[in-house]
């Protein structure tokens, strides 16, 4: 089980002043309607490298269509992500500490274009990094007790959730995603391919030493 690597916790001070200017230029960002959410030009490179997460509050970018996050040391994304309906451009590339994404990013109708460091992602054919057993850990969002259903939007506890894998092609890039389910039923209706990549398609899954993702998707 060694090999089988473990979700990286969280440690975002939000009392620092890397974290509040980041939550400063969010509202400056919705407040003017740009449309382009750059956070390092804005903190500064050594500011941006202190942040390890995006506040929940990128859910009133509604007015964003390119979210930059070239660089950067973020150790995940909340699934408030999904709330920014006019997002077409998605570039984390070289942000090596994103290993998944949050489900909710589906939500995202309007993205087209990406470019994501594949070589870090779980799942990923080449690195043969496999996917945290979620049977032994529930993975957690930064700064919450409480998690939405990825699918009908329950709220619920930890405790409450049952999480899945599942690996869809966004824009141009396959990414694995975390799922929160709160019911079989929300579970039967988790998206397992993309409409134009029906090849891909493979069930959601609890990670660990029987997650096989990795030798089938070669994207």
């Amino acid at each position: 089980m060694s090999n089988i690597p473990k979700i990286k916790k969280v440690y975002q001070d939000q009392n620092s002043e890397a974290w509040n200017k980041l939550c400063d230029y969010i509202d400056i960002v919705e407040k003017e309607g740009i449309e382009e959410f750059e956070p390092r030009k804005s903190l500064g490179n050594e500011l941006f490298s202190k942040i390890q997460t995006l506040p929940k509050s990128i859910s009133k970018l509604k007015n964003v269509k390119a979210l930059d996050l070239y660089g950067s040391n973020l150790t995940q994304i909340p699934p408030e992500i999904g709330e920014m309906e006019s997002l077409r451009t998605f570039t984390p590339y070289t942000s090596y500490q994103l290993h998944w994404y949050p489900y909710e990013i589906i939500n995202c109708k309007a993205i087209n274009d990406s470019t994501v460091s594949t070589r870090a992602l779980y799942g990923n054919y080449k690195t043969k990094l496999k996917f945290p057993d979620l049977t032994l850990e529930a993975v957690k969002y930064f700064d919450t007790d409480i998690v939405k259903c990825s699918i009908c939007k329950k709220e619920m506890n930890y405790s409450e959730t049952d999480q899945y894998w599942i690996s869809l092609v966004i824009a141009t890039d396959l990414l694995p995603l975390l799922v929160n389910t709160c019911s079989e039923v929300c579970k039967g209706k988790i998206i397992t391919s993309h409409p134009h990549y029906s090849h891909l398609q493979h069930p959601p899954h609890k990670g660990g030493n029987n997650s096989t993702v990795s030798s089938i998707f070669k994207f």
